[in-house]
């Protein structure tokens, strides 16, 4: 999927702070950035376990503040999303807070990658989040899943594109 993609929205989430994966995600991006695939990161503003949580981890891992997008203006883009990249997020990319009223995070603003083409999922289970719900986004046709940590997961990833070819 990330091989033939022309657009990419990476959805960072407290797995990735946990596994400290932010500089295998830049790492990755950079891959992709240098096959022309353009890259955008979802910032959904209560991810991870402070507002601004990602946006530090991701600036230390110097992915330049022009990608990270806020929730508002990127949920637009999953629309025309080939690949959207969930990484250790859960709670703020499920769907029934839009779609099940007797759900605890009903009306819970999130971020819509349902709504990419195609989902993958980074996470080291199909366990609930913090609301305690299952995720509907991991049962999505539309999705793969990649059971392992953040960093592991996306090493993976960057060793599969340099077993394709894809790097030099």
């Amino acid at each position: 999927m990330l091989e033939a993609a022309q657009s990419l929205v990476v959805i960072p989430g407290y797995g990735m702070a946990v596994a400290q994966a932010q500089h295998k995600i830049w790492e990755l991006t950079e891959l992709l950035l240098a096959r022309g695939v353009n890259v955008k990161f979802a910032i959904h503003p209560v991810a991870g376990r402070m507002p601004g949580h990602m946006n530090v981890l991701l600036a230390e891992a110097n992915v330049p503040y022009p990608q990270l997008k806020e929730m508002e203006d990127v949920n637009p883009e999953f629309n025309r999303c080939d690949v959207a990249l969930v990484i250790g997020a859960n709670d703020v990319t499920n769907p029934v807070a839009r779609t099940d009223p007797a759900s605890p995070i009903y009306g819970m603003p999130i971020l819509d990658v349902d709504h990419a083409k195609s989902i993958i999922v980074i996470k080291r289970s199909m366990g609930r989040g913090y609301a305690g719900i299952d995720n509907s986004l991991y049962t999505d046709p539309k999705t793969g899943m990649l059971f392992s940590d953040a960093k592991t997961g996306l090493e993976d990833l960057i060793g599969g594109f340099a077993g394709h070819g894809a790097v030099d």
